[in-house]
């Protein structure tokens, strides 16, 4: 089971600026490429920043400090500066939000989507295990895992998570699937396989949710020998699932 990685989705052929970069060139490589922003990096292209069309428009529309008020004074005042920075920059590296958002290559889709989802961002700087820049991937580009048919993920459910990872039959339990939506209906020997089964399931690519219609015979959990494992599943990767 191989989860797709950041590097497989990324466009490669980056729109970028540095920081001594003039605003007025900023405002056209948005415009002329048709993006909403573009990473800002040093000298050895590393990226340092990120411009969104977001910094531009305070350029234009510089925020009103008096209008602030209220118990979010203290954290409101200090945006505001920010904006107001960014109101009068000159350059990427006076308009750029930092420090830059990033995802390395060889993270998941699934890593990368969480990452944006944290920072509220619709795209990411890729870079390569000396932070420079190699690609930059969105929230478009993340979705595609998405538009795999069902029936591709009922088969990779029934191959790699009961077949090759818990060494079962395919027929002990029934997958069905709707929508990304993975229901798992069936009785496992083991709770351990149970978790096992559920937690790979998830963090295949295209998987919406996970419908949980498992039993289990006997829960291995408790008194479980520190040396066993079921079917070859080593305790320490249990415990990672």
């Amino acid at each position: 089971m191989k989860p797709v990685k950041v590097g497989a989705l990324m466009v490669g052929d980056v729109v970028a600026v540095h920081r001594e970069t003039p605003f007025k060139e900023v405002a056209r490589l948005l415009g002329r490429h048709r993006i909403s922003g573009l990473p800002v990096t040093d000298d050895d292209d590393r990226v340092v920043g990120v411009i969104s069309e977001t910094d531009l428009m305070l350029h234009q529309s510089p925020p009103r400090s008096g209008s602030v008020t209220g118990g979010w004074l203290g954290r409101m005042r200090h945006g505001v500066r920010r904006a107001g920075a960014k109101s009068r920059a000159r350059t990427a590296g006076e308009l750029m939000s930092k420090p830059a958002v990033t995802v390395h290559a060889d993270a998941t889709t699934t890593e990368a989507a969480r990452v944006m989802v944290r920072h509220g961002v619709e795209r990411l700087p890729v870079v390569d295990e000396e932070d420079r820049l190699v690609g930059i991937v969105t929230r478009h580009d993340l979705l595609r895992v998405f538009l795999r048919s069902d029936d591709a993920i009922r088969r990779e459910v029934q191959q790699e998570v009961f077949v090759n990872a818990l060494w079962l039959t395919p027929h002990i339990v029934r997958v069905t699937v709707r929508d990304g939506v993975v229901t798992l209906t069936g009785r496992l020997e083991r709770r351990s396989e149970k978790s096992v089964a559920l937690s790979m399931t998830r963090r295949l690519d295209g998987v919406v949710a996970v419908v949980d219609r498992l039993t289990y015979r006997y829960d291995d959990t408790r008194h479980q020998p520190a040396a066993r494992a079921p079917h070859g599943v080593s305790e320490d990767w249990l415990r990672k699932l």
